[in-house]
């Protein structure tokens, strides 16, 4: 014969990731559908639960077929056996479903029985009319593949029933039997490929236990063996959970088409390993489909509230009798009672005759194999009709058999007919099981009554079921309909989308028995195997088009077809973990309590590179980075469960701006039954902070943040809420104890390892060196002025303007803006940042503000060797607000925006009376009000004599030189050798970084400031440090709030002159100031000043001088500094603040505390701060005094 032709898909830039099809389960669906697809060209990928099974391996006696069989009974909630056993049993209250497991699914333990659909089936109101335009063609395609064929004779168990049916079932007749099994010895070929070689029918009788001699024509033998031929992957022994969209996915629902497209779908074969697909059809059976369907549905995917309902049995009740003295054969043969017995007197195939009741019923006598523990349906699973010795027979059969004699015949009975269809099939969300009620039958008792004729006729004991309902053809539970309200897919098995009408999930299929909507009142198989290739015809199709969208070329292309075995067993996206750690977290996110049951695969990406050095910044050992599988309950956002449908997690994570500081972080994208996405990003930040004493607490501390997905950013409201989870010891040392993986001692090692490197030798990982400064974005600065201004004391302090160019289409009363005074901290430099694209100066000259920038005798440019701050507030600031004046009039009003000291400063000069609030416009304070509140980590260097010794050491010179190039003095060299050694949250690899942040403590947070900020600021901005007004800052920290150089309250007691808006912004990440202090200016503000508006922010994620010069600062800050601008200007013209923000002002006051909490490294001082007290105090001392002598 001709060579096939086959059609050849090329990808014009597409990677060779993920499959155009995905088929789910092996039986007479998925086979089907997976060689239909194939042949014609499209790269299919058929994954299955079971193994694959030969004839040798098919269980031959009855401790083998025990072993190959697995029972999940409900009652006592537990499963015997393995998860991919032959034979998988599901017994549920009164009912029982068996079903098989393995490549090639029901056909390779059925009798094979191909009966076509009867037409009372086909003329019931479920049944979609749709498949009647092309059935026959379909089952004709069905039978040819499935090469059935006559029964050649009739063999004993047909000739006794055909002697006594017809009599004892009432109006009944015997329906013509086709069987997928091979009689003859000639091997057939088909479409001009060679099928598997097939054995021909000894009539042993065993075909419900797996053929052993090859010759059923199980469909791993025809369409399975086809479709590998055609290129077809098959993964066996990998189970599917779920399915969901993928999120990456830019497809024909938004209308747009990539030339890198994503694949439609994720097919999880567990909590983290997937394989993208376009296409994914379910045919997994119907518990099978359903319960992957119920597991997707539970992770976002819509679909029809019918999903489980319509759940049929067929009709079916199976009963056993033995005890007769009639000639039935009906146990199976071994390879020696073969070779005894001529061929016509042999056992046959399982079931070799059918009946059919006009009742609506149909009776089939069937062949026990030889592997059956026939014990089991004597008395053990069944009670015994007519009542008597029947509970001895099975026992007394059993010994005549042991002993030779010649003991009774016995064989199954299998009654199938038309039920309700009314069953339900659920799922339990806490077991993640399946359960399910079988559907009323009408006809059980007629069916009881006429096993009872055929058994009193055949004489010996009838075995019935002790269930109500035992059942081996399930259907339904995912029902084709033509109408979304009606069934779970349409007739072309596409899963309807229930959000809007008549519409599909693209991509998704069904095609397995759950599709049938009815019971068929006969042998279910050549009628699920129509219906699939009904459903494979519209699917290929599908397929095709949606290439053709995507703009891929199809070659027509002559190909040779190699007769091979299944090629592919593996694959290559599946890996095995080498450790897999189960952790569980508890606390609260948004204030609301959350929990976190994760499941991490460490290593599941490419073990190519597992003895490779990790020599790359920020990326850990590959053992210490893996997947993350799970769920989170929250039930404040979902009421059911969040799982995790991807997740990465790093154990030693680094960032180049923190090289000391080692992050544990997680990524989890979650789904829940709801359709809504999230997203929850945690991090356990460990920072060598006193060495280890914050270890236990930092590596069991997650800091969250769990975000939704928004489906339309013009629509959705954006959800952040922020909290922390924990992990109790408890459930660390269950984590530990579950540790699973080949390598999970040197997990440990490594893990540890990267603990004892972070608290105890503390070796950065990197350097901020390694940053590329030659890729530094420079914006150009706007011109400016410098102003030289004397001091009332004389000094020569300086001041930088920048004018604004006026908008002339803006109205004249707009650009009437208000000249803004900025006021800096202490020395560095918070708001002229050249490295910035985006600084507090550029910012304000955008919004039409003439801005100025006040260097104070605190300045590097202006240092002064003896002033306090206390001298800032009587004479700088004065100065500069009289020059602003001397240019703009004394009409004019000016905003003052200051950091730190600088806000120390001005409450100073207003509250002193050096300046009169008449002339300013509002005030805004960044980490520094009237009130100057301090973390406990700074607040015990306050206390100690600190301060004192440093003065001490520098003697008359108080200006210390910062930069590492600069000439210092032994002095000075000393007092900079005990900065570094001081304690800190954040330690750094640049040495003045680390000289600074000794002295002050850290002042910003290296994970929000850029590195070109971080290397202008400490290489170039900072070459000296005035600390000649150290003694006065430290009076004013012990005191917590203002005061003058002798320490004295001269300010608060005046808060009159305090008559202008103002606004306090702290950040909520605490390092050196606290959020308290905002929160009291406030208070005081709306109490003594309540007809101004008054406003105080909490910017989280911030701690000091970051607020000013981070990265996000224009985003996060900025905003609230500009609307405070615009609100003073709105009610300088309105004359204002209204009554009613009066009201919220007095309302205001009824405030409790500080709602916001410090954070950062503050939480551990609040019980170690004394022992740390007299630790840092006597260890200074010892050492100050041996550099000093």
């Amino acid at each position: 014969m001709e060579k096939a032709a086959e059609v050849v898909v090329r990808f014009g830039n597409e990677e060779e990731d993920g499959y155009d099809a995905v088929v789910v389960g092996s039986g007479y669906g998925g086979s089907v559908a997976a060689c239909r697809m194939s042949m014609a060209g499209i790269k299919v990928c058929l994954v299955e639960k079971g193994r694959r099974w030969e004839a040798k391996d098919f269980p031959t006696n009855s401790l083998k077929i025990i072993s190959d069989a697995r029972i999940e009974k409900k009652s006592l909630g537990m499963s015997f056996g393995p998860k991919d056993a032959l034979f998988q049993v599901y017994e549920q209250d009164d009912s029982l479903a068996a079903v098989a497991c393995g490549l090639g699914g029901g056909s390779l333990v059925n009798a094979g029985v191909m009966i076509p659909t009867p037409i009372r089936a086909r003329r019931s109101s479920k049944w979609p009319k749709e498949w009647e335009e092309d059935w026959e063609i379909c089952e004709a395609s069905a039978s040819a593949m499935l090469r059935i064929q006559s029964i050649p004779v009739k063999f004993p168990i047909a000739k006794t029933m055909e002697e006594i049916a017809e009599r004892e079932i009432e109006e009944s007749f015997q329906r013509p039997m086709k069987l997928s099994v091979n009689f003859s010895h000639e091997e057939q070929q088909l479409d001009s490929m060679k099928p598997k070689q097939m054995g021909s029918c000894l009539a042993c009788g065993n075909c419900l236990s797996g053929c052993p001699y090859n010759a059923k024509n199980s469909t791993d033998k025809n369409y399975i063996d086809l479709a590998v031929q055609a290129g077809c992957t098959v993964k066996t022994g990998c189970q599917v959970w779920f399915v969901v969209k993928n999120l990456d996915d830019i497809g024909e629902e938004e209308g747009r088409i990539s030339r890198k497209t994503r694949r439609r779908w994720l097919v999880f074969f567990n909590e983290t390993e997937y394989v993208p697909s376009d296409f994914v059809i379910l045919s997994a059976g119907v518990f099978g489909t359903t319960e992957i369907l119920f597991q997707s549905q539970m992770r976002g995917l819509k679909l029809s509230e019918r999903l489980g309902s319509g759940f049929s049995c067929n009709g079916n009740t199976v009963a056993y009798v033995a005890g007769s003295p009639a000639p039935l054969g009906a146990y199976g043969l071994d390879s020696e009672q073969l070779s005894k017995i001529s061929f016509q007197e042999r056992p046959g195939p399982a079931i070799s005759s059918s009946y059919t009741s006009s009742l609506g019923f149909t009776i089939q006598g069937a062949v026990l194999p030889k592997a059956f523990p026939y014990l089991l349906f004597k008395g053990i699973t069944t009670y015994g009709w007519p009542p008597g010795y029947w509970l001895l027979h099975g026992i007394i059969d059993k010994i005549k058999h042991i002993l030779g004699l010649k003991y009774s015949q016995a064989m199954v009975l299998n009654a199938m007919g038309y039920d309700e269809s009314d069953g339900k099939i659920t799922i339990e969300k806490e077991t993640n099981k399946i359960c399910f009620s079988p559907p009323h039958d009408p006809l059980l008792p007629r069916k009881i009554k006429a096993f009872q004729k055929l058994t009193r006729k055949l004489g010996g004991v009838l075995f019935m079921s002790r269930y109500r309902s035992t059942s081996v053809h399930l259907l339904g539970g995912c029902n084709a309909s033509s109408h979304p309200s009606d069934g779970v897919c349409n007739p072309n098995g596409q899963v309807f989308d229930p959000k809007f009408p008549t519409s599909v999930h693209s991509g998704l299929y069904v095609c397995d028995a759950s599709l049938i909507p009815c019971s068929v009142g006969v042998n279910p198989c050549l009628t699920i195997a129509t219906a699939a290739e009904h459903v494979s015809n519209h699917l290929v199709q599908d397929v095709l088009k949606n290439k053709t969208r995507k703009g891929i070329e199809f070659l027509g292309k002559t190909v040779e077809r190699k007769p091979s075995l299944i090629p592919h067993w593996k694959l290559d996206s599946i890996m095995e973990p080498t450790v897999v750690i189960k952790e569980t977290m508890r606390g609260y996110v948004g204030g609301m309590p959350c929990s976190a049951h994760l499941k991490m695969k460490m290593n599941c990406w490419n073990q190519n590179v597992f003895n490779e050095p990790c020599q790359v910044l920020g990326e850990s050992h590959p053992l210490l980075r893996g997947k993350v599988g799970g769920y989170v309950v929250f039930r404040s956002v979902e009421k059911d469960k969040l799982h995790v449908i991807d997740g990465d997690v790093d154990m030693c994570g680094v960032d180049y701006r923190t090289p000391y500081t080692q992050y544990m972080c997680y990524r989890l994208l979650l789904s829940g039954s709801s359709g809504s996405r999230y997203i929850l990003e945690g991090r356990k930040i460990m920072n060598p902070y006193l060495f280890a004493l914050y270890a236990w607490t930092e590596s069991m501390t997650m800091h969250v943040t769990f975000k939704k997905v928004a489906k339309n950013s013009s629509t959705d409201q954006m959800m952040i809420l922020r909290g922390e989870l924990c992990i109790s010891t408890t459930e660390l040392l269950k984590s530990l104890i579950s540790l699973e993986g080949n390598r999970k001692g040197k997990f440990i090692r490594l893990f540890l390892q990267s603990l004892f490197r972070t608290y105890i030798t503390q070796v950065p990982r990197g350097n901020h060196g390694d940053f590329p400064m030659s890729h530094l974005y420079r914006r150009p600065y706007p011109d400016s002025t410098l102003h030289d201004i004397k001091t009332g004391d004389g000094f020569i302090i300086s001041c930088r303007q920048w004018k604004c160019g006026q908008n002339p289409w803006v109205p004249e009363e707009e650009r009437k803006r208000n000249p803004v005074l900025l006021v800096n901290g202490h020395s560095t430099e918070s708001y002229y940042l050249p490295t910035e694209p985006n600084d507090l100066i550029r910012t304000l000259l955008e919004e039409g503000h003439e801005t100025w920038l006040l260097q104070t005798r605190l300045h590097p440019l202006n240092p002064s060797n003896n002033f306090t701050i206390e001298d800032i507030g009587r004479f700088d600031i004065p100065a500069a607000i009289g020059k602003i004046l001397e240019l703009h009039g004394l009409s004019a009003k000016i905003h003052l925006v200051a950091h730190c000291v600088g806000g120390l400063a001005i409450h100073i000069a207003l509250m002193g009376g050096h300046v009169t609030a008449n002339h300013l416009a509002s005030l805004s304070c960044t980490n520094s009000s009237m009130f100057f509140k301090i973390t406990v980590s700074s607040r015990v260097k306050m206390c100690l004599p600190l301060i004192p010794i440093s003065m001490l050491i520098l003697g008359k010179n108080k200006i210390l030189p910062i930069f590492k190039t600069m000439k210092a003095t032994p002095r000075q060299q000393l007092l900079k050798s005990i900065a570094q050694f001081i304690p800190r949250c954040e330690r750094c690899t640049c040495d003045e970084c680390e000289v600074f942040s000794g002295i002050f403590g850290n002042t910003f947070w290296h994970e929000n400031v850029s590195p070109s900020m971080h290397h202008w600021l400490n290489k170039v901005n900072l070459p000296r440090l005035p600390m000649a007004a150290f003694p006065h800052l430290r009076k004013i920290c012990n005191n917590g709030f203002i005061v003058d150089s002798n320490g004295k309250n001269s300010y608060l007691t005046h808060p009159e002159r305090m008559a202008l808006p103002t606004l306090y912004i702290s950040g909520g990440k605490s390092l050196l100031v606290t959020p308290q202090t905002s929160f009291l200016a406030n208070k005081y503000m709306m109490l003594h000043q309540p007809g101004f508006r008054h406003e105080r922010v909490v910017v989280e994620g911030f701690g000091h001088s970051d607020l000013l010069i981070g990265e996000e600062s224009y985003k996060k800050v900025f905003p609230h500094i500009l609307s405070h601008l615009r609100l003073a200007e709105d009610g300088r013209r309105n004359g204002g603040v209204s009554a009613e923000g009066l009201k919220c002002s007095k309302e205001a006051l009824d405030w409790g505390d500080d709602p916001s909490y410090e954070a950062g490294c503050e939480g551990f001082w609040t019980w170690v701060s004394p022992s740390v007290n007299v630790w840092l105090f006597l260890a200074l001392t010892v050492l100050l005094l041996s550099f000093y002598i």
